[in-house]
């Protein structure tokens, strides 16, 4: 049952990353590309953690932390270039 299930999870969350970067790639304002690149690193989380459940590893879940903690600052950064042309000051 629960290979079932995160076979569904992996379909349906690669599916989100998909779209995401298509929007990523497409999107018509850099506002669109910010937030699809926080999508983004939000389903590599949620793949890397059904990925961890499925392979029994607690390393995945460690890096998974990893990826939000720079996720964050990223999106953080870019949403402070985009307001005033510099991030520190």
């Amino acid at each position: 049952m629960l290979s079932f299930a995160l076979t569904i999870a992996f379909a349906l969350v690669g599916a989100a990353f998909a779209l995401s970067f298509l929007r990523l790639l497409k999107g018509p304002d850099a506002t669109d590309r910010i937030l699809a690149l926080d999508t983004l690193s939000i389903n590599a989380i949620a793949l890397l953690v059904l990925l961890g459940i499925h392979l029994a590893s607690p390393l995945y879940f460690e890096v998974a932390l990893l990826i939000a903690l720079m996720g964050f600052v990223g999106t953080v950064a870019l949403a402070k270039f985009l307001l005033r042309g510099d991030i520190i000051e």
